[in-house]
């Protein structure tokens, strides 16, 4: 049985285009009344939905402009995970040596990883304009 939730998004996904959601003080929608202006004096909202928004139709999220702080946390992921790979792959090397090798495919990673959300913010861009 599919809860609350995902009972609400598959009945927004089933709506049309246009049209106006009444949310009350809490967040949940409610009837539309049948005054409008009396709605207004009880405290509810009106909102108006679309779908032609990229992220809202397909459930995606935006992309995010790239950041040095985000490139910066996945180092911190991935680079115990390097480590690793090269302390199992070449066993015949010192501590040394191994650290080192991760320290040079960090060297890497990092630029082509920061590259890698530019690319995709500067498409992401690129499409929501031509829409």
């Amino acid at each position: 049985m599919p809860s609350r939730k995902q009972r609400r998004r598959r009945s927004k996904e089933r709506r049309h285009d246009w049209e106006y959601v009444y949310v009350d003080d809490g967040g949940r929608e409610v009837e539309a009344p049948e005054d409008e202006p009396a709605a207004r004096a009880n405290g509810q909202r009106k909102r108006q939905q679309s779908r032609s928004a990229p992220s809202q139709a397909s459930g995606m999220r935006g992309v995010q402009p790239p950041s040095l702080r985000r490139v910066g946390r996945r180092a911190l992921i991935f680079a115990p995970l390097m480590f690793l790979t090269v302390h199992f792959l070449s066993g015949e090397l010192t501590m040394t040596q191994k650290v080192v090798n991760t320290v040079f495919l960090l060297a890497f990673f990092l630029p082509f990883s920061y590259g890698m959300d530019a690319l995709m913010y500067r498409m992401s861009k690129r499409r929501a304009g031509a829409r």
